[in-house]
């Protein structure tokens, strides 16, 4: 315990010292769509900082992909700026591909805009700092001799100078905001798939008709067949050993079956599944999805769960999971590390968090502004943790007098302020093409993240951060996905729209004014402080309420809770998502440390409390 201090700042985890440049994040990036074919480009790269957009002449030395250049575990240490351009090199094995095969270059994530180079060559480009994107690079690639070949990147982050999504980060951070992070932050892999090859996979649960509906499109040769066949059977062990080592696959027999359906590429198959086992936090039964054509095969999975909002005997709307009143208690989760920022240091870390909370009785995570690498969602999927997932808010600087100040004022006195084109200014959102950039984004979020059963809700905005027509959001992200819930707009600026009446509790007195047909929850209460030094990024302290003991610290946090939330619950707040879950630099809020040594308040009372949640909600 404890120890992870640098020059008084707090730079590592118990993880951190695992990561070494052959042993970094090496497992399968993509556990809801696995093919065998899987060529890992993690590791050692060249760097350099450059202030034109030609290439180097030299390179400044070695980082660790796949941690941003601003992280204590990539090896630099060094913030890029907006005037600058942070170029990537290596040389990658070049794959001896079957005839007519095509290889696949994937990115996780890349923090802002890049250009990718195949031996000198303009391969492709991708704006958007949060979500994945692929290239064939097929035709860019040499002859077999030399057996490999040159990739280079050229990435560009503007941070919050600009209207692009950026999230919690700041070049000057501080309170509620945090160190900026760029350039690779997510895996860096390559796929060899046949001409004729499974794009995507889109599996929609029906509980109510006992079935599920799969949508699977094909990318290559037109002239290919078109049919695939699908084999649905219950997840076992070896298939979460399958994920991790895609190279399992080969020479595996399929096995036996509940179902086998023949499918058509681009039309919706509606399969049957009679007595089907459900999916709950408590009971994360998954299925396991195969599809084959006759050169291409992937493995997938799903689940049968359903989240809706009905009535309650008491005639208040209510979250209900599986036709029964479920309530959901989570905490705030920025996914923020001292070693790695935005990159969790190893596989088992992104694990902890969730096992911890789980422990202590939490059943539901905010994902707050950021989109986590898919295996963060697996792991949710598996382990069995329901996920509200924000999406990243972008704009110009925020006008905080408005945004924070005001509207929290506005927000007790339950006025709403319109954020459509008469807000655009004061919410930052004046850009058009920052708005349009928003809405590809989200839909792009929609379609990576579909078939992850563990997300049951949707925040397109938090506290006006970025707002905008927020009632449109909702609109489309209905159209996208009917299956979830919608919270349109988190905290404040409330348009009325959505599934969800979310209110943010830190000052004032929490006013519960139950809606005929939205549920309420309370999206962000809390946020309570204890510094401990040697676990705490710096000298600072940011938070909702000082305490100087763990004492102390549960007794407010136990206070809280039996007087103003449990209450509230009775009264139809039907979800709570406790501020936070862990420290992020100078806030020190969380309920563990930021190197995630120390849980700060009494672990039994937070169960207890949970527990007394859930029960308060119960029929």
């Amino acid at each position: 315990m404890g120890g992870s201090m640098k020059t008084g700042m707090l730079y590592s985890t118990r993880w951190s010292h695992q990561v070494t440049n052959e042993q970094v994040w090496k497992e399968y990036p993509r556990p809801a769509m696995v093919r065998s074919s899987y060529y890992n480009l993690n590791g050692e790269w060249d760097y350099c900082f450059s202030r034109t957009t030609h290439k180097p002449e030299h390179f400044m030395g070695r980082i660790l992909v796949p941690f941003s250049p601003e992280s204590p575990l990539s090896g630099v240490k060094r913030q890029l700026l907006p005037h600058e351009f942070l170029w990537y090199r290596r040389r990658a094995p070049r794959p001896s591909l079957k005839k007519g095969h095509r290889l696949l270059l994937h990115f996780g994530a890349v923090d802002q805009k890049c250009r990718i180079f195949i031996d000198g060559k303009t391969a492709g480009s991708h704006i958007g700092g949060y979500l994945p994107f692929s290239l064939d690079i097929t035709d860019f690639l040499p002859d077999e001799n030399p057996p490999d070949f040159e990739l280079l990147l050229c990435v560009q982050d503007l941070s919050d100078t600009s209207w692009h999504s950026r999230g919690k980060q700041k070049l000057k951070r501080g309170g509620m905001f945090y160190t900026a992070q760029s350039g690779i932050w997510q895996t860096v892999w390559m796929e060899e798939v046949p001409a004729s090859h499974i794009s995507s996979v889109r599996i929609t649960p029906d509980f109510d008709h006992a079935c599920c509906r799969i949508l699977v499109h094909l990318t290559g040769d037109k002239n290919a067949p078109r049919i695939l066949q699908a084999s649905i059977r219950p997840e076992t062990k070896q298939d979460a050993l399958l994920r991790d080592r895609p190279s399992f696959l080969r020479g595996q027999a399929p096995d036996s079956a509940l179902f086998t359906v023949s499918i058509t590429a681009g039309r919706e198959t509606t399969v049957s599944l009679p007595d089907f086992h459900p999916w709950t936090p408590e009971d994360p039964f998954l299925y396991h999805l195969t599809l084959e054509t006759q050169e291409d095969r992937v493995e997938c999975y799903f689940a049968m769960r359903q989240c809706d909002i009905r009535t309650d005997k008491q005639g208040l709307p209510r979250l209900y999971l599986n036709h029964v009143p479920y309530m959901q208690t989570g905490v705030l989760d920025q996914g923020y590390w001292p070693d790695g920022l935005y990159t969790a240091p190893c596989d088992a870390a992104l694990q902890y968090d969730i096992l911890t909370m789980k422990s202590l009785g939490f059943n539901m995570l905010r994902k707050h502004i950021k989109i986590e690498p898919q295996r963060w969602y697996y792991h949710c999927d598996r382990l069995g943790m329901l996920v509200w997932q924000d999406m990243v808010c972008g704009g110009t600087s925020y006008r905080h007098w408005f945004v924070t100040y005001l509207a929290t004022l506005f927000n007790a006195l339950h006025l709403t302020i319109p954020d459509g084109p008469a807000s655009y200014s004061l919410l930052s959102r004046r850009e058009k093409e920052g708005r349009r950039q928003f809405y590809r984004e989200m839909r792009d979020a929609v379609r990576t993240l579909f078939n992850h059963p563990s997300i049951v809700c949707w925040v397109p905005f938090n506290e006006g951060w970025g707002q905008f027509d927020a009632q449109k959001a909702a609109d489309i992200l209905r159209s996208l996905d009917p299956s979830r819930l919608i919270d349109h707009a988190s905290g404040w600026f409330d348009q009325k729209a959505g599934d969800l009446a979310s209110l943010h509790y830190y000052f004032f007195s929490l006013k519960i004014r139950p809606e005929a047909e939205r549920a309420l929850a309370l999206t962000e209460f809390g946020g309570y402080t204890w510094h401990i030094p040697r676990h705490s990024y710096s000298r600072r302290q940011y938070g909702y309420g000082k305490y100087k003991t763990r004492a102390s610290l549960t007794a407010g946090y136990r206070k809280l809770l039996t007087q103003t939330v449990l209450p509230a619950v009775k009264r139809g707040i039907s979800a709570t998502v406790y501020t936070q879950l862990s420290d992020v630099e100078d806030e020190v809020n969380g309920l563990l440390t930021y190197d995630r040594e120390i849980l700060k308040p009494d672990a039994d009372t937070i169960r207890h409390l949970n527990q007394a949640l859930k029960e308060a909600l119960r029929p």
